[in-house]
């Protein structure tokens, strides 16, 4: 005859083992999603990041990758269409503070830099239904194209493979990608930025160069004014 402290160890083991089994069942049937795939779940403070700038580098491709996404009338348009000119490729949502913050910012580059050749893209990384709320309160006078996981796609070909907003890709007009900046946006930095990439346009300096420009640039710019970057 088994002892009653002997049965009670056997029940323990049994329900323990259950227990296992049962998350063990419970995981395969409910895979944890992904922080990617998660993102639209996730606070906005964890969404953003504090500004940083970067050259092309080993995480950064060379070029411009190529993609499409929909536009606000939900007409599916290639980045290749601006082939042949300077870019800011700027990745956004609504949901994102310093992104709303940066927005004027962008506008008024777009009028000053157009007459230049310079094109500013917004991506918006979001709901279209969203995206087309917002920027019928708070017009934006450049391009926006919109996609939620597609999105996330063309950032990730961009180099920032973890989705953080906003983040700004400056491509000279040959489609290279002279700088990534992560974070919001400061005018300062942006002049200091855009002066580079007109410099290489006329042929004065080389992407090399470029980015090495960049790099003094930012710099030799107040901490405040260059929204910290690095």
């Amino acid at each position: 005859m088994i002892s009653r402290p002997l049965a009670l160890t056997f029940v323990g083991f049994a329900l323990l083992g259950a227990a296992v089994l049962g998350a063990f069942v419970y995981e395969r049937l409910h895979p944890r999603a992904t922080p990617t795939a998660a993102i639209a779940e996730l606070p906005p403070g964890a969404r953003t990041a504090p500004a940083t700038a970067a050259p092309a580098g080993e995480t950064v491709p060379t070029l411009r990758p190529v993609f499409a996404l929909p536009d606000l009338l939900g007409r599916t348009r290639s980045i290749t269409e601006w082939d042949g000119k300077p870019l800011i490729v700027n990745f956004w949502a609504t949901w994102c503070a310093p992104c709303r913050r940066e927005m004027p910012l962008l506008n008024r580059i777009q009028h000053e830099y157009a007459p230049k050749g310079v094109e500013v893209i917004g991506i918006a990384v979001d709901i279209a239904a969203d995206v087309k709320t917002y920027v019928s309160k708070f017009p934006v006078d450049y391009p926006v194209l919109v996609g939620d996981q597609d999105g996330i796609d063309a950032a990730a070909a961009f180099g920032v493979t973890e989705p953080v907003f906003p983040f700004t890709a400056f491509v000279d007009a040959k489609g290279r990608i002279l700088m990534i900046h992560v974070g919001e946006l400061h005018e300062p930095t942006a002049r200091a930025i855009l002066a580079v990439v007109l410099r290489a346009e006329t042929g004065e300096l080389s992407p090399a160069d470029a980015r090495a420009a960049v790099r003094a640039a930012l710099a030799a710019l107040p901490p405040d004014d260059a929204g910290h970057a690095g």
